[in-house]
């Protein structure tokens, strides 16, 4: 029998591991330039954690979570035991990053009263039971930023700006996308905002589908997102949020909407705008491609969500954040003409004449490696002319051939692959004759001289592991 990765998961493999690992050295150099650094959380959470956090009217927490069991709580429920499990045994995969960061904040005491913020990011696999489709699946990839502790309208708008030059130094053209705000007030409107929707709704019960008509009662905001082309002309015409904000969450939305005035970031907004999970207040976005990825556009986006640290158990402390997935990035990053990492070809191939040379060749590839060269070398036999071919076709630029005659004087044959020209170098001299040739990235004069003060290094770029 066939064994296969599950349904709704890829493999990360060639390419698609190249771009993710760069992905995320992009969003290293960049949130770091913020203040923000990395975080890592477990994949898999107590489910009360997501409960508390998304809230219980979600589709998340219906019906997208995955359970996690110990041995000895599926026993339990393999036996019809499961209302004897503790809350401590119902875990769940982690289905977005938020919940996570904001527990491990409680626990650990990240956020001191009147202190600085806690600015962190971090990547890695989500889980939700989705039906798969073209870049929706059920483990996927996120990018994400939390800040938490700071209430100015001007975190807001470094946030969204942080993430649209994150966009940006991916290759993401900043035409071919576009920004989506809105505010979705905070407990002193939107509780009122929330009744007027759902008011609506029962006037139009018998027009919305079953879903929404669930929704009318349990969270009437979301029927704002919902994929029903009926549902969706329908709740064109509900009222709208921007007419139902309190001063405080006018005032607030006006302010970040002039700092990214003044940063020249074009938006657009949208009273229509939700997010799908019950913690978020006030600000909220989306960034969307224009072109190429269909119904399903949007690549990643956030709010603020100032309640979210109380009711998981923490002190009052407002926060916002974002995410953006992995997948969706790549497809927007293909429908742009983005450049995409490639393998990094090897600078050097070290070849073996005779077997009795096999023991000097391992040394000088070390050796080699430990100067800043990509080296391969051939590790099945092969012949020197199979050698040849093998080292063609990973693409190195110079082959190292280590034979009896040289070696006996103390040197090697250098073999250019584009001209196959070949000259005699000194074992000793060898390092220095390939920084010559192939260059030297240090930053300083020495053009690959005798001396120079980064060791030789190799440094055209091809083996530093970035895109190109």
């Amino acid at each position: 029998m066939a064994i296969n990765k599950p349904r709704g998961t890829e493999d990360l493999i060639g390419v698609d591991a190249l771009t993710w690992q760069y992905m995320k050295d992009v969003a290293d150099s960049l949130f770091v330039t913020y203040g923000f650094a990395p975080i890592e959380v477990p994949t898999f959470e107590q489910t009360d954690v997501f409960v508390h956090g998304l809230g219980t009217s979600t589709d998340v927490v219906r019906k997208e979570m995955f359970t996690a069991l110990s041995p000895d709580a599926f026993a339990k429920v393999s036996t019809g035991g499961a209302s004897e499990l503790k809350a401590a045994q119902h875990l769940s995969l982690r289905p977005e990053g938020t919940a996570g960061v904001v527990r491990a904040s409680i626990e650990h005491g990240l956020v001191a009263q009147g202190g600085q913020p806690l600015k962190v990011w971090y990547a890695g696999p989500m889980f939700r039971a989705e039906r798969p489709q073209k870049g929706r699946l059920r483990q996927f990839h996120q990018i994400g930023v939390e800040c938490l502790g700071a209430e100015d309208p001007a975190t807001d708008a470094e946030v969204i700006i942080m993430f649209m030059r994150f966009i940006e130094q991916l290759g993401i053209a900043r035409d071919s996308v576009r920004l989506i705000i809105n505010s979705m007030g905070d407990q002193a409107c939107r509780p009122a905002y929330r009744d007027s929707v759902s008011a609506y709704m029962y006037e139009h019960f018998d027009e919305l589908c079953d879903e929404c008509r669930v929704r009318a009662d349990t969270n009437p905001l979301r029927a704002f997102d919902c994929k029903n082309d009926r549902c969706r002309e329908v709740m064109d015409a509900a009222p709208r949020i921007s007419d139902a904000l309190c001063d405080d969450c006018r005032a607030h939305y006006g302010q970040v909407k002039a700092y990214l005035d003044a940063q020249g970031i074009a938006y657009e907004e949208d009273p229509r705008l939700v997010r799908g999970l019950d913690y978020y207040t006030r600000t909220v976005f989306e960034v969307q491609v224009i072109d190429g990825l269909g119904a399903q556009n949007a690549i990643g986006g956030g709010g603020r969500y100032d309640r979210l640290v109380e009711v998981s158990g923490g002190r009052p402390t407002p926060g916002i954040g974002f995410a953006c997935g992995f997948e969706r990035l790549v497809l927007a990053m293909q429908a742009c003409g983005a450049e995409l990492p490639t393998p990094v070809c090897p600078d050097v191939f070290v070849s073996v004449a005779e077997p009795e040379c096999a023991s000097k060749a391992f040394s000088i590839t070390q050796e080699l490696r430990d100067n800043g060269f990509v080296v391969e070398a051939d590790r099945q036999g092969r012949s020197l002319k199979g050698q040849f071919k093998l080292a063609d076709k990973l693409g190195a630029a110079k082959v190292v051939i280590v034979g009896p005659d040289e070696l006996a004087q103390g040197k090697v044959k250098l073999r250019d692959m584009g001209s196959h020209e070949e000259e005699l170098v000194d074992c000793d001299a060898l390092v220095d004759r390939l920084c010559e040739l192939l260059g030297c990235d240090c930053g300083c004069d020495c053009e690959g001289e005798e001396g120079c003060c980064c060791g030789h290094g190799h440094g055209d770029g091809a083996g530093d592991g970035t895109k190109g």
